[in-house]
């Protein structure tokens, strides 16, 4: 999975296009991030001992891995990238980094 926890993220497509967020949640199953205030939507939560004031909830939904794209800085500015693999040789053992391709930068 090319996207982490914790990852800056720009939305590519949809209602959302153009917003950024950090990644909370990364389901590698469906590949789909959950990104911190994109895609909010409202749960009608009943009371229960969790919650004992119930109401409507607004969480974030699932985006698709394919609609968001690493961000990483260019010259002092935010900019989209892909990432990228390289595979580094350190004393016998082969470490695999993830490397942004815009700038070919270690992430």
């Amino acid at each position: 999975m090319r996207i982490k926890k914790g990852d800056t993220v720009l939305v590519l497509t949809g209602e959302h296009k153009g917003k950024t967020g950090k990644v909370l949640h990364v389901d590698t199953r469906r590949q789909r991030v959950v990104v911190e205030g994109v895609n909010m939507r409202k749960r009608h939560q009943r009371p229960s001992q969790k919650t004992p004031q119930g109401g409507i909830l607004e969480i974030e939904a699932p985006l698709h891995l394919s609609n968001v794209s690493l961000f990483v800085n260019v010259d002092g500015k935010k900019k989209p990238t892909r990432v990228g693999y390289k595979r580094i040789d350190e004393g016998g053992r082969v470490v695999k980094l993830r490397v942004a391709q815009r700038t070919g930068e270690e992430i």
